[in-house]
């Protein structure tokens, strides 16, 4: 790709880090975008509903067999590259305590070794680690030395300079030059396995396919009837979805394009006046899980096809520079979403999935529904909702103002959190912390005036009195 002079100084940047070439390409092609106006949007006309789509529950038991026997070729993979910024960490996100100790490595490590020991197939873990997360996560995987694979632990994924708003020229931030470089979104995953030389270490070594997940949703364990549905219909790209709920409104969804093609419309996609019909979890009733399911021949293809370039469409993300003081100058950060895929692969498709399978963890009051009662660690380290919640996790929201940041978090549940296994709803507003032993029943709401302070006592029951 030829370097315009707008990009000139981009290019420079990039080279003088170390970044190949193919990854230069890459964000040419997205800067080329943005520098003609391009604001990544997509309108309902190029969003049309999913009505009707494949289902997990109509998987035969031929094809858990047919998984079952595809295992030895599978490999997993989960996206590592979060520092938990958004909750107030500086470490990977993905050694965060969560259940009975573990972190979400520790369970996701273990998960392996019990797949490894009932079914004898090597299914190696492969970590797609930032620079920022890689030492740590390597350190952790160290304290497991009967966790061994033939193939390495992880792949780096890229980072990519941040684009002045006003000028769109590079960001510069000397007191502190990290700031000047993002993520590019886990859209990168695809140039990150071929420039890291990963893509073809996995053909080498005999691996056809792929599970793919973040590191931070423990439901997302790989399935073996998925494996064989996967497998046995020989589909380049397979994207889990599930129904989506009030909860899930402002999140991305799967629509399908005026050709016919099934494509990924994520929020920072959709233009302002549209947002209402956005959120009709009706009109689209599916969401992307971030499971996905990749053939790496069909994508080692494709690549190659395309010279390096998959085109997935653009995300515009503007933000301050710097990402913890809110007043610093705009930027922009040009990111890709990796489930955007199903659009360039011929024959990609969806599958419903139960929602089971999507527990992701974004901020607290997700963490802290995960490390209580509601959710258990099966002898697998699969995660069982409790039964008494008939296949509804509860939801809580805590005040932002008090429980944002992890520290303060943990500070206002000193002893962990409260038994949920039978509630719906808890919401919190306002400065509360918890002793110890609490109970919470059915749809609880508490609310102190700011300035404020509350402390429930050791063995509370809130809410109706159970049956």
């Amino acid at each position: 790709m030829n370097t315009t002079p707008a990009f000139a100084p981009f290019a420079a940047k990039m080279q003088a880090a170390g970044l190949s070439q193919t990854f230069i390409d890459n964000f040419h092609y997205y800067y080329d975008q943005l520098v003609r106006g391009a604001t990544g949007y997509i309108s309902r006309d190029d969003a049309r509903p999913v009505h009707d789509l494949p289902d997990y529950a109509s998987l035969s038991a031929a094809q858990r067999q047919a998984g079952a026997e595809a295992l030895g070729r599978a490999v997993v993979l989960k996206l590592n590259g979060g520092l938990g910024t958004s909750m107030g960490m500086d470490g990977p996100k993905s050694l965060l305590p969560v259940k009975e100790g573990l972190t979400f490595l520790d369970i996701i490590v273990r998960q392996s070794l019990h797949l490894r020991a009932t079914t004898g197939a090597r299914v190696p873990l492969l970590l797609m680690n930032s620079f920022a997360t890689r030492a740590a996560s390597l350190a952790a995987l160290a304290r497991y030395p009967e966790f061994t694979q033939d193939i390495p632990f992880d792949f780096l994924q890229h980072m990519e300079p941040k684009v002045w708003k006003d000028s769109l020229l590079p960001a510069t931030w000397p007191d502190d030059p990290d700031k000047e470089w993002c993520p590019p979104g886990h859209g990168d995953i695809y140039t990150a396995l071929v420039d890291s030389g990963m893509l073809q270490m996995l053909l080498d070594a005999g691996y056809a396919y792929a599970f793919v997940s973040n590191a931070d949703n423990l439901g997302a364990v790989l399935d073996p009837a998925i494996l064989g549905f996967f497998a046995e219909m020989q589909i380049p790209f397979l994207m889990e979805v599930a129904e989506r709920t009030a909860a899930d409104r402002k999140g991305g969804h799967l629509a399908r394009s005026r050709s016919g093609r099934l494509i990924l419309r994520e929020s920072a996609q959709c233009p302002p006046e549209e947002e209402a019909e956005f959120q009709d979890i009706r009109r689209y009733r599916y969401f992307n899980t971030n499971n996905l399911w990749l053939n790496l021949r069909a994508l080692a293809d494709l690549l190659t096809a395309q010279h390096g370039i998959l085109g997935l469409p653009l995300i515009r993300n503007e933000k301050p520079i710097d990402p913890g003081d809110p007043s610093t100058p705009r930027v922009y950060q040009l990111e890709t979403a990796m489930g955007s895929a199903i659009a360039i692969f011929e024959g990609a498709q969806a599958l419903c999935v139960p929602r089971c399978r999507f527990v992701p963890v974004k901020k607290n009051s997700d963490l802290l529904v995960l490390m209580s009662d509601a959710y258990r660690l099966n002898p697998d380290y699969s995660l069982a909702l409790a039964e008494e919640l008939d296949g509804k996790p509860p939801v809580v929201t805590l005040d932002d103002r008090y429980y944002l940041l992890h520290a303060a978090m943990r500070s206002r549940f000193p002893t962990g959190a409260p038994s949920l296994r039978h509630c719906t709803r808890l919401t919190v507003s306002g400065d509360v912390t918890f002793g110890a032993d609490v109970t919470v029943v059915g749809d609880v709401t508490i609310s102190i005036p700011p300035g404020e302070t509350l402390l429930i006592a050791d063995g509370a029951i809130l809410g109706a009195p159970m049956a």
